[in-house]
């Protein structure tokens, strides 16, 4: 018999705040969090709007306490959010001078990029052959698994310490791995989720690919037009997202606060064929994914409320609809569709983790935030979808019982999950 999964804990650094009041505030308003940024102009990109992380650093007096803050970015951003999180859940920050491990808890974090911004800092260094200034602390701190490291650290947790990255798939694919873990009997409490740091080094190549949106730099609220016909790419964005997820047994026994139950997940790759390939997916595959992963939840396609989806203001959103249609048989009842990169931008490794949180907000607190800059919609989505499911207002007083989420990445890998509404648990 599998064990159940919830959520009991939440925490980000996101172009929307890095508390999650504020961030919950700015999500029912409609937000932009994009900005022109001086530092794409500096490294003359052709985007220079992006969605940069609202940072207050609370928590760098317990961060110092395990490695210097001189760290790189998304690590900072990553364990800030985990922290929260934690605390969030009804944990405390274990004694650092405590030899006790937790094998109960472990941790599953995902990046793109994370120890890159380092490096790139450390370069300098490197190319004058002055290696000894790099210090004792190099080599911890330019690794890609240094967040989940660190985060194991302050927490004591020694079930599982695993580092993943898979392109835009990362965050989601993260949050089913730690689901897996509980729902297996393997671990009774996980942190995970994802982060990338907002840096040029991280974006150029997507300037180069020109899938960053570059016409709207004198307007930055408008450049994440997700689901629109007027679509030129997406802002990029930085920022982390954490979530803590727990037996459900073992969160009752110790009286947690319950935010939502994960009821299924899955994570597939399409292999780039049937018309997928580095940067288009395979729709056969997206659509198994979000089928298998209904199957696991044992809700039916049609009881399905909202869709958070991976829309990314490319040509791809209309594909990601019909692939949606078809894989729950969309015909007369339509769920609510948002697309929360459209106020935060695309956010890379952390935007399944912080679009997961976003969902779970939604559901707990009953609305549906607007899709910014939608209209006019694709026309193909307009005549596949019903649009008055796509609200470009703040839609309130509605019951999201089940939820689903999914992000799809580059090199044609795929992540879902099923969410359901704490007040049905």
């Amino acid at each position: 018999m599998s064990n159940r999964v919830v959520v009991t804990g939440m925490g980000l650094v996101s172009p929307l705040g890095c508390r999650i009041d504020d961030f919950l505030c700015n999500l029912r308003k409609g937000k932009s969090g994009i900005s022109y940024s001086k530092m794409l102009e500096d490294k003359n990109f052709a985007c220079r709007v992006a969605g940069i992380p609202v940072y207050d650093g609370h928590n760098e007096t317990i961060m110092s306490r395990y490695f210097p803050l001189d760290c790189d970015v998304a690590v900072k951003y990553a364990v800030s959010a985990g922290i929260d999180a934690w605390i969030d859940a009804g944990f405390e920050i274990p004694d650092p001078d405590s030899e006790e491990s937790k094998t109960e808890v472990g941790i599953v974090i995902g990046s793109v990029y994370a120890g890159y911004e380092y490096a790139m800092r450390k370069k300098e260094l490197i190319d004058n052959g002055e290696i000894r200034k790099l210090g004792s602390w190099y080599s911890v701190m330019a690794m890609h698994s240094g967040t989940p490291v660190f985060l194991s650290n302050i927490l004591a947790a020694s079930n599982c310490v695993e580092y993943i990255s898979s392109a835009c798939a990362t965050g989601t694919e993260a949050l089913v791995n730690a689901y897996n873990k509980i729902k297996n009997g393997e671990a009774k409490v996980m942190l995970a989720g994802g982060c990338d740091a907002d840096t040029p080094y991280l974006w150029s190549g997507l300037d180069a690919l020109r899938v960053l949106c570059r016409d709207s730099n004198d307007n930055p609220e408008n450049a994440n037009r997700q689901l629109s016909a007027t679509a030129k790419g997406f802002a990029p964005a930085g920022g982390a997202g954490m979530l803590v997820l727990e037996d459900l047994d073992y969160a009752r026994k110790r009286g947690a606060k319950i935010y939502a139950e994960i009821l299924g997940g899955c994570v597939n790759a399409g292999g780039q064929r049937n018309g997928g390939s580095m940067t288009m997916p395979n729709s056969i595959r997206v659509v198994d994914c979000i089928r298998k992963a209904i199957a696991d939840s044992n809700v039916a396609p049609s009881e399905i409320d909202y869709i958070n989806g991976h829309f990314t203001g490319t040509k791809a959103d209309a594909v990601e609809m019909q692939n949606w249609c078809n894989a729950l048989n969309l015909k007369e009842r339509f769920p609510y569709v948002n697309a929360t990169k459209s106020l935060i931008g695309h956010a890379i490794g952390a935007a399944g983790a912080i679009e997961t949180i976003a969902t779970i907000l939604q559901m707990k607190y009953n609305f549906v935030h607007s899709s910014l800059n939608s209209r006019p919609l694709q026309p193909d989505i307009e005549k596949m979808y019903d649009e008055t499911k796509i609200p470009t207002s703040l839609v309130e007083n509605v019951k999201l019982k089940y939820a689903i989420k999914a992000n799809f990445g580059f090199g044609d890998v795929n992540s879902c999950l099923v969410l359901k509404n704490s007040e049905d648990i």
